[in-house]
């Protein structure tokens, strides 16, 4: 059986106009419906971050739909790191750092 710290993960940092048009409330709920763990969260300089764990697949599609954005959206750049995944399940919210 697979656990969360088997899953790859991704640390993205998404920047253009996402903040103040719902992009983080978004991908709050995209991450949900793709079944990752993880976190979102706005950041000072304007960008929105994310940890985000579990199947490959799921992570592209994540990558991919982070590109677009919600309507309101304006996003310029998507980078991502692999990083090591979360020690909680499920995906959240978070204040802003």
């Amino acid at each position: 059986m697979k656990t969360i710290s088997d899953a790859p993960a991704r640390l993205l940092r998404i920047r253009g106009l996402v903040q103040g048009v719902g992009y983080r409330n978004a991908l709050h709920l995209e991450a949900t419906r793709l079944g990752l763990d993880g976190w979102v969260r706005n950041r000072s300089d304007g960008s929105v971050e994310a940890l985000a764990a579990g199947p490959a697949p799921a992570l592209d599609q994540l990558v991919a739909w982070a590109r677009r954005g919600p309507p309101a959206a304006r996003v310029a750049e998507v980078s991502w790191e692999a990083v090591e995944p979360p020690t909680e399940t499920g995906f959240r919210r978070e204040a802003t750092l």
